[in-house]
């Protein structure tokens, strides 16, 4: 695109390796004299006002400029200094008439400009700013001699979507996407590794890492120093799927600006966040917090569902808000405590329907309708109480032979399976027979255990009723259920 003289745009999540790209991308330009390539980034431009926007494009821009005619010999350089020393840019006007004077000055160059963290320009400047590269465009698309040759702008949001006051001033524009690492690229990327440290990387280990980061930049070099750093150093011994593992859990309990900056774009979007999450959420190209979560690298497209980007993010976040659910351990009774090496899960859901009734069922209403996922990731938020001493694992959402599982809680070798159902209009006995076989055909079965519990949040009850459990016995498995009401008192 760029020999093509095309204006483009590539957007991708933070830390995806977008900076680094062009780094490399204008290191090759400048292997041809031809090419001037000007890299600038606006990360700190937000909140300038418009004499100190463009003053700072003007000081890093006419510095490259000179630089790089100066590195290829140019015998236009002493004008092209002349000229600049007499044209400041100062606002959109004159940052196109410094273009069109280099016009008459460099015929035989192309200057090639990359505006990285183009999302910080001052929100005041951007419509005009774009405008003006559309109109150098249009008015010199079919001129093959032209300073301006191309121009990229880098951030996390696609601008040639972008619409300002009706229109899109860069739709002229093709867009780029920096893909993740596919399992060639990490089995690349570690081989380099192994060049400095000797340690080989199983497949099996290289296969682990790409299941569980999506692929993710960061995330794939992060726990490449990690295995090489923490987990093993100073060995040849191969690095295995065991010590991934381990790994993945260092990261996840690691303090770190990644995840740090993520967090604050996940909890803007929570709710969507957790219901994507917990549910087989619809992909929609139109939804507002979708597309901000996927700009921001959280989320991503498959198939035709919205989840989360990887499972790294989906563990790291979730537990987060568990840990925020304000959850009280004190209403938490002495009942609850262990029987031996068993949790006494009977007890544990009785006290959560108590839990329930003194929040109040507010949380569990969007524009007057039941939100389905509060009660499930309330109840999860609930057991990870139980495991977060480290004495279990708690997983939710659990793809099986015979279905999407919504609980798993293991602890001390025992597994607990907890299946949720919101009833918001039929006879609680259709969704109570229902839910029944799922956990008892499905689910017992499939895990080889004995007992399993259906927790039934619902409407037509009303919040504050005593729920009292049910016992319900198929064969040799037994199922345990619980009705707790979210049903408004208004």
């Amino acid at each position: 695109m760029v020999d093509l003289g095309r204006y483009f745009s590539m957007f991708a999540p933070r830390q995806s390796g977008k900076t680094t790209f062009i780094e490399a991308l204008c290191e090759q330009l400048h292997r041809d004299s031809t090419y001037i390539a000007i890299f600038l980034s606006f990360q700190e431009y937000k909140k300038l006002d418009k004499p100190e926007f463009y003053a700072e494009i003007d000081k890093y821009l006419y510095d490259q400029l000179i630089t790089r005619l100066k590195q290829v010999n140019c015998d236009k350089t002493e004008a092209v200094q002349q000229f600049l020393n007499r044209h400041h840019l100062t606002n959109n006007i004159s940052f196109k008439a410094l273009f069109e004077g280099l016009n008459g000055i460099l015929q035989f160059k192309k200057i090639v400009v990359f505006i990285d963290e183009f999302d910080g320009i001052p929100q005041i400047e951007l419509e005009s700013f774009l405008t003006t590269l559309r109109e150098l465009y249009q008015k010199h698309k079919k001129v093959t001699h032209k300073a301006l040759y191309s121009i990229g702008l880098i951030g996390i949001r696609n601008i040639t979507k972008l619409v300002v006051g009706g229109v899109s001033p860069f739709n002229i524009a093709d867009h780029v996407e920096i893909p993740p690492f596919s399992l060639k690229n990490i089995r690349d990327l570690y081989a380099q590794y192994t060049e400095e440290t000797n340690q080989p990387f199983t497949e099996e280990a290289v296969k682990k890492i790409h299941e569980e980061t999506g692929g993710q930049t960061w995330l794939v070099n992060r726990l490449g120093a990690i295995l090489t750093v923490d987990v093993k150093p100073e060995t040849v011994e191969p690095i295995d799927e065991k010590d991934v593992d381990t790994a993945i859990q260092l990261l996840l309990d690691e303090k770190n600006d990644h995840f740090d900056n993520l967090y604050e774009k996940a909890k803007l979007y929570k709710e969507t966040f957790v219901e994507i999450v917990f549910d087989n959420v619809k992909y929609r190209v139109d939804n507002q917090d979708q597309s901000w979560l996927e700009q921001y690298g959280l989320i991503k497209k498959k198939e035709a569902k919205a989840v989360v980007a990887n499972n790294i993010y989906k563990r790291r976040f979730t537990e987060t808000f568990f840990t925020e659910a304000d959850i009280d351990e004190n209403i938490i009774t002495q009942v609850v405590g262990q029987t031996g090496d068993s949790l006494n899960m009977e007890n544990i859901l009785l006290d959560f329907a108590k839990y329930i009734t003194q929040i109040g069922v507010r949380a569990f209403y969007q524009e007057d309708k039941p939100y389905e996922k509060v009660g499930q990731f309330l109840l999860t938020a609930w057991l990870y109480q139980f495991v977060r001493g480290g004495e279990g694992e708690l997983h939710y959402e659990i793809v099986t032979g015979l279905g999407r599982m919504d609980i798993l809680l293991s602890h001390r070798g025992k597994k607990y399976i907890i299946e949720t159902k919101v009833n918001r209009y039929d006879d609680i006995s259709t969704i109570l027979g229902e839910g029944i076989i799922q956990v008892s055909l499905k689910y017992l079965a499939t895990e080889g255990v004995g007992e399993g519990y259906l927790v039934i949040f619902d409407t037509r009850t009303p919040v504050g009723v005593s729920c009292k459990p049910q016992y319900h016995e198929d064969g040799d498995k037994k199922v345990t259920s619980f009705t707790i009401g979210i049903g408004r008192n208004d």
